[in-house]
């Protein structure tokens, strides 16, 4: 067990509740709020107690927090004895949390853009964090594609990025990005957390949501071409999927320029569709997670013959 400093055993650093204390520490110290870092504080203390209980660990255990701010939720995890490896960009709040934290054991700051940093942050099994909106969805997609899987996370984000994460087949908010996520992890949404929750107050409500990594396959296992093959075959809803597929086999498969009437992409294309028993006249939009891996696996073994006769040829 982690001992908490005087400090921490005694007080919270700061009134994380209360908008007016938050702006006069903020003006106390010459900080302001940075809008292109889509910062906006937590101040529902049940709220925070909700995501830390969710989160569901035990003392001891580490976690990455991402957007740790002026340490509202900092706090509640060290306060539950947890070893807390925090990422923050923000110059002014990086000093606030090594003023506030820097001396707990259990404490480790990772300064700059999380998007550069995490790579070589070591690793963790969990994470809590509210997100900036400006960031969230690119920075799942970035764990998930370089297969950076957590046993759970927590997060906080746009209630519309939420909707799409967990959307069903066939619906309007399905997209790549619902693929990515449903693939990689069962979802649990949590309580809509509207503006007034925030300091400052965003324009969208927020929404909390729990991810648990798959248990029934091997994610660092799934074949190279999984990820590449979703976002191409969405990136073009209205086409079918049997021509967005000849492009992506034109390109990823054969690493030819797109064209039309190329005989072998054409037969890869069919040999794919018939061997999923897909129909090529259908969408992206009403495949499920398990199709795409379908596919991409005969595709992935497609590509052996091609990386062959290129070294016979070499």
């Amino acid at each position: 067990m982690i001992p908490l400093p005087d400090a921490l055993r005694t007080s919270c650093p700061l009134n994380y509740d209360s908008p007016l204390a938050l702006k006069a520490f903020l003006d106390a110290r010459g900080l302001g709020m940075r809008k292109q870092f889509g910062q906006n504080f937590l101040i529902n203390r049940d709220a925070r107690r909700a995501l830390l209980d969710a989160l569901d660990l035990k003392r001891g255990q580490g976690v990455w927090e991402i957007g740790s701010g002026l340490g509202a939720m900092t706090w509640g995890l060290l306060e539950r004895g947890l070893s807390v490896k925090a990422f923050e960009r923000d110059p002014g709040f990086i000093r606030v949390l090594s003023d506030f934290f820097g001396g707990h054991p259990g404490f480790c700051l990772v300064k700059g853009d999380v998007l550069k940093t995490w790579p070589q942050a070591g690793e963790e099994g969990y994470l809590l964090g509210n997100l900036p909106y400006t960031i969230g969805s690119h920075l799942l997609g970035t764990f998930i594609e370089r297969k950076r899987f957590f046993t759970r996370m927590v997060i906080v984000l746009q209630r519309e990025l939420v909707r799409r994460m967990g959307a069903r087949p066939g619906s309007k908010d399905y997209s790549s990005f619902s693929v990515l996520c449903t693939a990689a992890y069962t979802l649990k949404p949590l309580k809509v957390l509207k503006g007034s929750s925030f300091y400052p107050v965003p324009h969208v409500d927020s929404q909390g949501i729990r991810l648990d990594l798959r248990t029934d396959g091997d994610l660092r296992a799934y074949p190279p071409c999984f990820s590449p093959l979703v976002r191409q075959l969405f990136a073009s809803r209205r086409k079918t999927l049997r021509h967005n597929l000849y492009g992506f086999v034109l390109s990823y498969i054969l690493g030819k320029p797109e064209r039309a009437g190329c005989r072998e992409a054409v037969q890869i294309t069919e040999d794919a569709l018939e061997r999923c028993r897909i129909p090529g006249n259908t969408r992206a939009e009403v495949l499920g997670p398990e199709d795409f891996l379908a596919l991409a696996g005969v595709l992935e073994w497609s590509k052996a013959p091609q990386a062959l006769a290129k070294q016979g040829g070499s």
